[in-house]
């Protein structure tokens, strides 16, 4: 094992020439380096933010839902049926025509009501509107927290206005405790949404989402370790500033779009769209790849684990690109019907599939609304049923 491990973490691949972990273990007095030690304390305090998530999602976030009109009213259950139930769970959540025609047959069922049930069953499992909008609300308050937090701690540092500062010195630059707080903070709540990323409302992207926190964390963790301080500074700092930014107003947007406020969604919507573009696809490329790609070769030279990271921060470029792509079509579709359309990251299923030819209900975006079905202010009995069913981001 110890084989391993000093193989692994060979010092030619992950330090600049003529730097050794040794170097590093020994700093000036009153000058503490990153530690590898320092990691460990993100792993529980990931579990302690998984606990208050818990607790504010029910004696905070709830609330403020119920005060919204959005209850957790339980949807249209599917009636019971052990031969479906086992197709279901055993087989097939969306059946084909071939086995849509088999069950209307087996059961002496119309084709229309076997699919009613499957979609019903479907559905009953999916979360309500007040757990996505509970969701929304924890994640609202974490990003802005961090973010003033970060920004604050960000607009202080000399990387701010110089990103070559990131480089002078390397890798024999000081943490300090401001940087480490942010740092482990940060970690730690990556770290409970990685666990959660299992049992939180799933998207249509999961796949995506699971590839880019698996991405985000091994940056962050083997930087650390490896006193890689450009990812401390300037990039960790720096982009997940950025990014925090971004996420203030995406789930902002998803708690207005959950309690029905549809003029000020679509503000939020638009706000958001915005920032992304400009934060993933140009402040990003200029002022993060710049300083990692060229900066840093020009003030520190090339290693072998410098083109390992680089690599992921173009592949993290490119799934800037993916997201960018898959946000403009919501726009483009938006801008074509005067809505905003389905998310593409969608989790509940249409109410309306197979049983009405009118376009799934998205944002509404009408200027009179009624108080009782669309508005603000309550949900009428019409409302409450496409409540399990309304889209999500």
């Amino acid at each position: 094992m110890a084989g391993l491990s000093a193989w692994f973490w060979n010092e030619r691949f992950w330090l600049p020439h003529n730097v050794t972990w040794a170097d590093l273990e020994n700093p000036a007095p009153g000058v503490e380096y990153p530690k590898a030690g320092h990691l460990f304390t993100a792993l529980p305090l990931a579990l302690g933010i998984f606990v208050v998530r818990i607790l504010f999602e029910r004696f905070i976030a709830g609330p403020c839902a119920r005060s919204l009109h959005i209850h957790q009213g339980a949807g249209r259950r599917a009636q019971p049926n052990a031969v479906l139930e086992k197709v279901f769970t055993s087989i097939t959540k969306n059946p084909d025509s071939r086995h849509l025609d088999g069950l209307s047959k087996q059961l002496d069922w119309e084709v229309r009501k076997v699919q009613r049930w499957f979609r019903h069953r479907r559905n009953q499992d999916k979360p309500s509107t007040h757990t996505k909008f509970c969701e929304s609300m924890w994640r609202f308050t974490f990003y802005l927290c961090i973010f003033t937090y970060g920004f604050q701690f960000l607009w202080q540092s000399p990387w701010m206005w110089d990103t070559r500062h990131c480089w002078y010195g390397y890798p024999y630059q000081a943490m300090t405790p401001g940087l480490y707080h942010y740092y482990v903070t940060e970690l730690a709540f990556y770290w409970s949404l990685m666990f959660s990323q299992f049992t939180d409302i799933k998207r249509k992207v999961f796949g995506l989402l699971l590839m880019n926190w698996n991405q985000l964390l091994f940056l962050v963790t083997s930087s650390y370790h490896m006193c890689a301080v450009i990812q401390n500074k300037m990039y960790y700092n720096a982009l997940f500033v950025l990014f925090a930014f971004v996420c203030v107003f995406q789930q902002a947007a998803k708690m207005t779009n959950y309690a029905k406020y549809q003029r000020l969604c679509d503000f939020l919507f638009i706000v958001f769209s915005v920032a992304f573009f400009i934060t993933r696809l140009v402040i990003y490329p200029i002022w993060v790849l710049n300083s990692t790609m060229f900066e840093s070769w020009a003030i520190v030279g090339p290693y072998p684990s410098w083109w390992l990271f680089n690599v992921l921060l173009l592949v993290l470029q490119v799934l800037h690109i993916i997201w960018s792509y898959l946000i403009a079509r919501i726009a483009i579709k938006a801008i074509l019907r005067g809505k905003v359309g389905n998310d593409v990251r969608s989790d509940i299923e249409s109410s309306s599939e197979d049983e009405s030819a009118s376009p799934t209900q998205g944002f509404k975006t009408s200027p009179h609304p009624c108080k009782g079905e669309n508005g603000t202010n309550g949900h009428c009995a019409s409302a409450k049923a496409r409540a399990q069913n309304h889209n999500s981001w």
